[in-house]
């Protein structure tokens, strides 16, 4: 759960840090104090874009970290797949925003980026907002819903990757396809390209070996030099040979007053006899070293034609002879044409078939799942005084595609009587916030974020409706932490811990500020949210009444 937000330089927010508890978490307070602020360095902390906007002004940076406890397995492998330290059960995420729009992240103090957070994220909060509501309006959004319920996952992945190999090889097969002058003209490049390659007969290495043998024909008189100087130093008069031979002499005399000196003269005389050897390898080398003009020549040219074939191919020399066997390969296919393209059309016949029948084997889990998933989501609507509502998954059939051979809306009846029609031509505000709200909580049976945060889920409700909103965020409370921002007294009563949101100006600057209430706090919050600006003591006693 979210146990601790720490918010610094966020708009009007100078410092803040926010306990969260378990349960039922409210947020209130009057309107442009602050909330939306709270849930935007939410969606910063879980990798979302941010603005430099958010940036109070006059600060050089803005920060916001968040503490999570008891985090949940999923999120543990994550943090283990991406190389942090995922024994812990506590979890704390940072980032930072810059005025000029940069930001940093980090993941228990060690540098991550953006994208790491909001693949943690996922499995941590899931934040719905007004916005989303607005997705119901968009029927190519409804079948991500019966997707996320129900087990479907496994048979999705297996749809997916045979739509994938089919596209691959449709691709293939509409290259094949392409113009008959576009294929020769191919035939002919790649005929001289690759006959220019092996004519040219490079081996993986030969130009080190050239250039490595260049360096010494090109310094014979240098290096014939070195090697007399070093025969004259081991074979010359008083040269090594013979001061190590007098040396190993001198100690086999010494050996007869004193036997300890015998291994030492032994080792100078092995010695001696190895000098003899590197005198004479010496003596060898000179004698074989000659200069050889044609063959330098030879070399240079050798090594022009190596490098001309680079530049040209732009690639290193080691890989011209796969590049000529690549080539090679891609000619055969072009010659060959008639017959790969049969085999490619057999192939992509097969894989239309596997993904067909994998997509039909999904269309039928879906419609299943889609008439348990519109029961479940009917009766938490029910319950959210729409006791008339039909919920109706409408299917059509399409051709293949990403998501399958489906084309699913949700078609609503908000009366009895009325015919199911397009969410977007029937719903109103508060019907739509129900309705979202009605969706998240079947879907939340199956989901492992640990933190749900609802903002202004409330809109367009009031009354008794938004006495059932607050009891089902309660009752969603039980299983999970639930954050919610709201303007509705009868949910703000039903809170395990109620925050008030209040701003001041002090010295013509704008500071917001989050704190928890008492009972006393709450009683005058509530009655201020019933009551407006004037609390009378009608309301206070209604809100007492209301707290229980």
């Amino acid at each position: 759960m979210l146990r601790t937000l720490y918010i610094e330089n966020i708009a009007v927010i100078e410092k803040c840090a926010i306990d969260f508890n378990l349960g039922l978490n409210v947020l209130t307070g009057e309107t442009g104090a602050g909330k939306s602020i709270i849930i935007d360095s939410i969606n910063a902390i879980m990798g979302q874009r941010t603005s430099k906007e958010l940036v109070r002004t006059g600060a050089d940076t803005a920060t916001v970290s968040a503490q999570f406890e008891d985090i949940n397995g999923v999120v543990k492998a994550k943090l283990g797949e991406m190389g942090f330290d995922a024994d812990e059960d506590m979890l704390i995420l940072q980032r930072t925003i810059s005025a000029s729009g940069k930001s940093s992240c980090r993941v228990n103090g060690r540098p991550a980026t953006a994208a790491m957070l909001r693949e943690l994220s996922v499995n941590l909060v899931n934040i719905h907002g007004q916005h989303e509501s607005h997705e119901l309006f968009s029927p190519e959004t409804h079948i991500d819903y019966i997707d996320s319920y129900g087990g479907i996952a496994p048979v999705l992945s297996d749809y997916a990757d045979k739509y994938k190999s089919y596209i691959i090889l449709k691709k293939k097969l509409n290259a094949a396809n392409s113009d008959e002058s576009e294929r020769l003209r191919e035939i002919d490049l790649l005929s001289f390209q690759s006959g220019e390659l092996f004519d040219a007969d490079v081996r993986i290495g030969e130009e080190e070996e050239l250039e490595s043998e260049r360096g010494v024909l090109m310094n014979v008189e240098k290096i014939a030099s070195l090697l007399n100087k070093a025969k004259l130093l081991l074979s010359g008069d008083n040269g090594g040979c013979e001061s190590v031979d007098m040396a190993a002499s001198a100690l086999r005399h010494a050996a007869d007053y004193n036997s300890q000196y015998e291994e030492l003269s032994g080792n100078l005389t092995d010695i001696y006899y190895n000098l003899l050897d590197c005198a004479e390898g010496i003596g060898d080398a000179v004698d074989d070293l000659e200069s050889d003009p044609a063959r330098l020549e030879e070399i240079e040219e050798r090594l022009d034609l190596l490098n001309r074939l680079t530049r040209k191919y732009n690639c290193s020399c080691d890989e011209l002879p796969a590049l000529a066997e690549k080539m090679q390969r891609r000619l055969e296919e072009l010659i060959n044409y008639d017959k790969n393209r049969d085999e490619l059309i057999a192939e992509c016949a097969e894989a239309e078939k596997a993904a067909h029948a994998a997509a039909q084997r999904l269309s039928e889990l879906r419609r299943e799942t889609a008439k348990a998933f519109a029961e479940k989501v009917k009766a938490e609507m029910c319950f959210l005084n729409m006791p008339g509502v039909e919920l109706v998954p409408y299917f059509e059939t399409v051709g293949l595609s990403p998501k399958g051979i489906d084309k699913m809306e949700l078609l609503i009846s908000a009366n009895p009587g009325e015919t199911p029609r397009p969410v977007a031509k029937i719903a109103s505000g508060g019907e739509l916030s129900r309705m979202m709200l009605a969706i998240k909580t079947v879907l939340a049976a199956s989901d492992t974020v640990d933190t749900l945060i609802f903002d202004e889920v409330d809109t367009g409700i009031s009354g008794s409706a938004a006495e059932k909103v607050g009891l089902k965020l309660k009752e969603v409370s039980a299983s999970r932490q639930v954050l919610c921002v709201t303007h509705q007294a009868q949910i703000a009563a039903l809170a395990d811990t109620h925050y008030l949101i209040k701003k001041q100006v002090e010295q013509g600057r704008t500071f917001t500020q989050v704190q928890p209430l008492d009972r006393e706090g709450r009683i005058s919050e509530l009655a201020r949210i019933i009551g407006g600006v004037n609390i009378t003591e009608a309301a206070l006693s209604h809100a007492e009444s209301m707290l229980g």
